[in-house]
């Protein structure tokens, strides 16, 4: 029977046991107890810590760097907690946002010896769920009865890994005519992923020949600048830019995905904005946090257009990573179309930083 979860049903299970401060189990025999420190709360960390002396927060290398921890294993740190640590000061340790003030949080002392696999797999998975990625893990001897006894999603690294690196496969939902401002003539795509995560969107204007190259734009989805109207970015401007472009042509694929914050997520987002509040840029405030300059998928693009029969685009870009993922997920870039709209006084540095930092065309 088919009735149980597969791996990427207990894959989504595990990302919202995460987010909800339940603990989940990676491994079999040996394994880790993991649990995220966004979420965490006081009995749990005094209820792990009463499980051994071997416990440890798990940072990325981007945020040990911040934190002058030596990062051994490249990109995770595992941070020996202290045996007096509470939860004030695994979060202040994990979360940037008073490193300024209160900037001495060590002497920070992280293992060197042992395999960092496991503990690479649990913040990756914390970063899947959109939260802050540290957690907070300690050995299991027998990691299958410990998931048992405490009815814990238990996640098979061997089966988890390989899913949370691969593509995903989507699945056509509804589409419908609606009428647009800048185009009557368009329809909503709506394709839902097999994983469980965020659905995405594509906005088709008109009926474009798929043995043409089609105008283009991938859209991250951007909460308080499609929304809001915010001037904090410039992200507003370039899809209302976009529609009204492919409106204006009779034909075109806005592809709206939800990878808000570069793939971080909102709330992480508005985290790296209280940061550049305190004089970061925006690459430097995705470090401290803990990320990389762009966490998005542009995979995710690639085949929402190959599902609607697309394999050329003419893209609205001024971002040169997106031609390249385009290309070398066979999707053919025969025009880069420049998409220059929005600046004005509060996103200046931002969009100065985007072009010396991430190589965008400004």
């Amino acid at each position: 029977m088919a009735l149980a979860p597969d791996i990427t049903d207990l894959l989504a299970r595990a990302r919202a046991d995460l987010r909800m401060g339940v603990p989940i189990v990676l491994g079999n025999a040996h394994g880790l107890l993991v649990l995220a420190v966004e979420s965490l709360g006081t009995d749990r960390l005094r209820d792990v810590m009463a499980l051994g002396s071997d416990v440890d927060l798990v940072l990325t290398g981007r945020r040990a760097a911040t934190l002058k921890a030596r990062a051994y294993d490249g990109d995770v740190a595992r941070v020996v907690l202290p045996n007096d640590a509470t939860l004030r000061w695994v979060q202040a340790v994990a979360d940037p946002a008073d490193d300024l003030s209160h900037p001495m949080k060590g002497p920070l002392v992280t293992r060197r010896e042992g395999d960092p696999t496991l503990h690479r797999l649990a913040v990756t998975l914390a970063k899947s769920a959109r939260l802050l990625p540290a957690v907070i893990v300690t050995p299991l001897p027998d990691a299958k009865a410990f998931a048992a006894e405490h009815r814990l999603t238990l996640l098979d690294p061997a089966a988890a890994a390989p899913r949370l690196g691969a593509s995903v496969v989507f699945d056509s939902v509804v589409s419908a005519r609606v009428p647009l401002r800048a185009a009557q003539n368009a329809r909503l795509h709506v394709f839902r992923p097999e994983d469980g995560s965020e659905e995405h969107y594509v906005i088709e204007i008109g009926r474009p020949d798929r043995a043409k190259p089609v105008l283009s734009r991938l859209h991250s989805a951007c909460f308080t600048g499609d929304l809001l109207g915010s001037l904090k970015c410039d992200c507003g401007p370039q899809l209302n830019g976009a529609l009204a472009a492919m409106g204006a042509e009779g034909e075109g694929v806005l592809l709206y995905l939800n990878q808000e914050g570069r793939g971080i997520g909102l709330a992480n987002k508005m985290r790296a904005y209280a940061l550049q509040d305190q004089g970061f840029d925006t690459v430097e405030a995705n470090h401290r946090l803990g990320f990389e300059d762009d966490e998005r998928d542009f995979r995710i693009g690639a085949e929402l257009l190959r599902k609607l029969g697309f394999n050329s685009v003419r893209l609205m870009t001024n971002n040169p990573a997106k031609i390249a993922m385009m290309e070398k997920q066979g999707i053919t870039v025969a025009e880069r179309v420049p998409l220059k709209v929005g600046e004005n006084p509060h996103n200046t540095e931002y969009l100065a930083t985007k072009a010396r930092k991430s190589g965008h065309l400004l």
